[in-house]
């Protein structure tokens, strides 16, 4: 099942870019992009690349909630989609 592959790396992809936009508009204290839809993203296979854009761009690493359910969710995540190849 490479689909799971590639839905993992394209949401992964689009989650890294929203956790760099996010930070580009915290520091210009601009309108965020709302905790829901981050999560949102995560849950539909982004939380690797916002895990990674996380630690990059220093973005949500104060929040318990991201700080510690981005990582458990990538790998929950990670683990099923090698479950199901």
């Amino acid at each position: 099942m490479k689909l799971w592959y590639i839905v993992v790396l394209v949401m992964s992809s689009v989650g890294f870019i929203i956790m760099g936009i996010d930070k580009g508009k915290a520091r210009k204290q601009k309108w965020r992009i709302p905790e829901n839809t981050l999560w949102i993203i995560a849950l539909l296979g982004g939380a690797p690349g916002m895990w990674l854009g996380m630690a990059v761009f220093r973005h949500k690493t104060k929040h318990k909630t991201f700080k510690f359910g981005l990582p458990i969710l990538s790998l929950l995540l990670l683990g099923i989609v090698f479950y199901l190849s």
